[in-house]
C-alpha cells in the first residue's frame, strides 16, 4: 500500500493513469512482482460500453497465463476475421494454437475482471481523480491529482482531507489517445490527422438486416445484433470529412448518414451509446522519457480495425510490466528478458525497443486496412487485387499472424548447400562466411563513390544493406543490382537530406523494407556517408549564407538526427560509422565550411561513443583523403598524379580502401574501438 510522507504525499512505486484494460492489466502485473501501485482514474465509475469486444491470440495466450482467462469464463468464438474488409480467417495464422482465430469479449466484462484481479494483487484503485500535474524530479516523480473538471458534471469521490498529491518511482500513461500524461511529460506524438471517419452507435428497438463491412454506393455500413437485442451500427459516408469533435456525435447525425448509405431508417430507435472514430495515425517517439512511460492509446493513435487497438496495448502493458518488475527489483522481477532487453539498470530502455516497432507496423497495416475500407469508389481495383492475392496460401497466413500478435511465420531451414550468406574469401584463399551475418545496415549517400562501395563490402560480409539515395534512383538500383549479382541483399531507400522532413521520409522507408525482409525494424549498423560539397571549392570571403546552410544542414543536421533516429532501432552492441575528413586535420581555406561540418561529424562520434557505450554501441568517424570516387578530376593523368604525391604511398585512393576500414569497424573485431578518429588518407596527413 502507498505510504504517507510527514507532508501528506503518498509515495509509492508506480503511478499507473488510467483504469481501462491496459492499465489494470499492468498494475495487475506489476502488483505480482511486489511493486505498490495507485492507479488514478478520472471516471468514478467503469465504463458501461464497450467500444472493443475482439481478443486475439496472443492477447488470449497473456490473460491465460495470468489466471484472467479463466475468470473470463468461456468466449464465444468470434468467427472469421476481415483485413480491409475482405474475409480473413485468423485462426489459419497458427491452426494448431490454442486460441487460434478471434475470440469475443465485451470490453466492459473484460475490465471488470481485470479491475477484481488487479485489487487482488495489491493495486489500489483511485477514481474521481484526473491528473492535474506532473514533474520529474530525477529521482521521483511527483503527481498532482484534482477532481474532475466541473464541466464534466463527474463528482469526484475521494473524501474532503485525502492527499492530492502523489510521489513515485515511476508514472504510466495509459490514459487513451487524448492522453493527459502524454502531454504534461512533453512527448512527441508524430503521425498524420485524420481524413475519414466512422459513425456508430449501440440502439435499441431496431430491427434491421445484418451487414458485415458492406460497401454501397454512398458507403460503407456494417450492423450486427448484440445478445441483449440491441443493434451495433456503424457507417461511413464517402467523400465525408472527419468532424471536428469534442464530444460525441448527435444521433441525428448517424440516423441521416445511414439512411443515406443503406436507405433504412433507425430513427425511431432508442439510442444507448453514441461514437465516431477516424483513420488518425500517430504515435510517440519515444515511449520513456525518463521516469514517465507510454502504453497502449497514449502511445499509439489508431483506428481501431478488428480490436488491434486493445490487442497492442494490453500487449504493451504486459511486456511494460516485466520490464518495470526488472528494473524495480532486479532481473528475478522478470522471467525472461524480451529481445531487446537490457541489464536491469537499462531495464526500461528495452521496452521501447521491444515495443515501439511493433506499434509502427500495427499502425501500417491499419492505415492499409482504413483505405481498403473507406476509400471511395476509386479503391475498388486495389480491393480487387488484394482479394485476389488473399486467395495465396502464404499470403493469408502472413496477415493472419500479423493480427494475431504472433509475428511473421516461421521460414524453414535453409539448407547447407544453399547458404544465402555470400562468401568472403581470407588472404590463405581459404572460403569463409561473412562475419555481418543476419545483421542489418543503413548506408546514406550509397548510390556511387566510397557510400557505394561501403554497401557492396557491408553486403559481401551477409549484411541487409538499406541504399539510400538523394535523388538518383538509377544509380542507387546499380547498386542494389551490384551487390545481388554477388549474392548479397540491399533494397534502395529514398530521401532527400537537409529538407524538412528528411530524415522521417528515411526511416519511413527503411523500417518498411527492414520488415518486409527481415519481419522486424532492427537496425544493426549506421554508417553516415551521404554529404554535399562545393567541387570547385569556396574562399571564405565567399561563402554565402545559403550555401553555409545547405552544407551544414546535410553534412552535420541530417546525420545527427539520423542518429538519433536510429537509437529505437539499434540493436545492443550496433556499430554507427561516421565518415569525417582529412580536411579537419589540416589548413585549405577553400573548403572551410565543408571541413568546419566535418568537425561537426566528429564531435557527434565522440559524444555519442560516450553516451551509447552502455549498451555496447561503438561510435567512430573514419576520414578519407584524396579518393577517386568517379568525378570528372580523375580522368585527367596529369591531375591524378599529382594528388598521389600528396599520400605516403604515392597514389590516390579508391573507395575499396576506405570501405573495407569501415567494414572493419562494423565486425565483433572492433568491439574494443570506439570515440575514434581513424585515418584512412593513406597517410596524407603525415605531412
Amino acid at each position: 500500500m502507498p505510504v504517507h510522507s510527514p507532508q501528506g504525499t503518498q509515495d509509492t512505486d508506480v503511478v499507473v493513469v488510467g483504469a481501462g484494460p491496459v492499465g489494470l492489466l499492468l498494475a495487475g502485473d506489476l502488483c505480482a512482482h511486489g511493486a505498490r501501485v495507485v492507479v488514478v482514474e478520472q471516471l468514478t465509475k467503469p465504463m458501461t460500453e464497450s467500444r472493443a469486444s475482439t481478443l486475439h491470440a496472443r492477447t488470449m495466450e497473456l490473460l491465460a497465463e495470468r489466471g484472467v482467462l479463466d475468470r473470463l469464463g468461456p468466449l464465444p468464438d468470434g468467427g472469421p476475421g476481415h483485413f480491409g474488409g475482405i474475409r480473413l480467417d485468423l485462426a489459419e495464422g497458427d491452426p494448431d494454437h490454442p486460441h487460434a482465430g478471434q475470440w469475443k469479449c465485451p470490453q466492459i466484462r473484460l475490465e471488470s475482471v481485470l479491475q477484481e484481479w488487479a485489487v487482488e494483487q495489491g493495486a489500489r484503485i483511485l477514481r474521481g481523480r484526473r491528473l492535474a500535474d506532473l514533474g520529474d524530479l530525477g529521482d521521483r516523480v511527483l503527481i498532482g491529482t484534482a477532481p474532475p473538471d466541473a464541466a464534466s458534471g463527474i463528482p469526484a469521490d475521494i473524501p474532503a482531507g485525502r492527499p492530492q498529491e502523489l510521489s513515485a518511482s515511476y508514472v504510466v500513461g495509459c490514459d487513451g489517445w487524448r492522453s493527459t500524461v502524454r502531454r504534461l511529460a512533453g512527448f512527441e506524438f508524430a503521425g498524420r490527422d485524420a481524413t475519414r471517419e466512422m459513425l456508430r452507435a449501440d440502439v435499441a428497438g431496431i430491427d434491421i438486416p445484418g451487414r458485415r463491412f458492406e460497401r454501397l454506393p454512398a458507403g460503407l455500413a456494417t450492423s450486427h445484433r448484440w445478445p441483449d437485442g440491441s443493434t451495433r451500427v456503424m457507417v461511413h459516408v464517402f467523400g465525408a470529412e472527419p468532424g471536428n469533435r469534442a464530444d460525441e456525435p448527435d444521433f441525428d447525425e448517424i440516423v441521416r448518414a445511414w439512411a443515406e448509405v443503406t436507405g433504412e431508417d433507425i430513427g425511431h430507435g432508442r439510442p444507448l451509446w453514441l461514437n465516431a472514430f477516424d483513420n488518425t495515425a500517430r504515435q510517440a517517439t519515444r515511449y520513456r522519457r525518463g521516469r514517465v512511460l507510454l502504453a497502449g492509446d497514449a502511445a499509439h493513435a489508431q483506428m481501431p480495425v478488428g480490436g488491434q487497438a486493445l490487442n497492442l496495448g494490453l500487449q504493451d502493458a504486459a511486456a511494460l510490466g516485466g520490464y518495470l518488475s526488472a528494473q524495480l527489483h532486479g532481473p528475478a522481477g522478470r522471467d525472461a528478458a524480451a529481445p531487446g532487453a537490457r541489464a536491469a539498470g537499462d531495464a526500461l530502455d528495452g521496452y521501447h525497443l521491444e515495443r515501439h516497432p511493433l506499434g509502427a507496423a500495427t499502425l501500417t497495416n491499419i492505415r492499409a486496412q482504413s483505405e481498403l475500407l473507406l476509400a471511395g469508389h476509386e479503391v475498388e481495383p486495389l480491393r480487387e487485387l488484394f482479394a485476389d492475392l488473399m486467395q495465396l496460401g502464404s499470403v493469408r497466413r502472413r496477415l493472419a499472424r500479423m493480427i494475431s500478435g504472433l509475428g511473421p511465420p516461421p521460414t524453414s531451414a535453409t539448407p547447407a548447400t544453399t547458404s544465402t550468406t555470400p562468401m568472403t574469401t581470407s588472404k590463405d584463399g581459404i572460403p569463409t562466411m561473412g562475419k555481418l551475418a543476419n545483421k542489418t545496415a543503413l548506408v546514406t549517400g550509397s548510390s556511387r563513390g566510397i557510400g557505394r562501395a561501403t554497401a557492396q563490402r557491408l553486403a559481401a560480409e551477409g549484411a541487409l544493406v538499406a541504399v539510400h539515395y538523394a535523388s538518383n534512383e538509377e544509380a542507387a538500383r546499380e547498386t542494389v543490382e551490384l551487390i545481388e549479382k554477388d549474392g548479397g541483399r540491399a533494397f534502395p531507400v529514398r530521401a532527400e537530406l537537409g529538407v524538412p522532413g528528411d530524415v522521417h521520409e528515411l526511416f519511413l522507408g527503411l523500417e518498411r523494407g527492414l520488415k518486409e525482409r527481415t519481419g522486424s525494424a532492427t537496425l544493426d549498423i549506421v554508417v553516415n556517408n551521404a554529404a554535399v560539397t562545393t567541387p570547385a571549392g569556396v574562399m571564405p570571403e565567399d561563402v554565402t549564407p545559403e550555401e553555409f546552410e545547405r552544407l551544414f544542414a546535410v553534412n552535420a543536421k541530417a546525420p545527427f538526427f539520423i542518429v538519433q533516429r536510429a537509437l529505437s532501432l539499434l540493436s545492443d552492441g550496433g556499430r554507427i560509422i561516421n565518415i569525417s575528413s582529412g580536411l579537419t586535420r589540416c589548413a585549405n581555406p577553400d573548403q572551410v565550411a565543408y571541413s568546419m561540418t566535418k568537425g561537426a561529424i566528429e564531435q557527434i562520434t565522440l559524444h555519442f561513443a560516450r553516451h551509447l557505450a552502455p549498451r555496447g554501441i561503438t561510435v567512430n568517424s573514419v576520414a578519407p583523403g584524396i579518393t577517386d570516387n568517379g568525378g570528372p578530376v580523375f580522368d585527367i593523368p596529369e591531375a591524378v598524379e599529382q594528388m598521389a604525391q600528396l599520400s605516403a604511398f604515392k597514389r590516390v585512393g579508391k573507395a575499396v580502401d576506405v570501405a573495407d576500414v569501415v567494414a572493419f569497424l562494423a565486425t565483433h573485431e572492433a568491439r574494443w574501438i570506439t570515440g575514434s578518429f581513424v585515418d584512412a588518407s593513406g597517410g596524407t596527413l603525415l605531412g
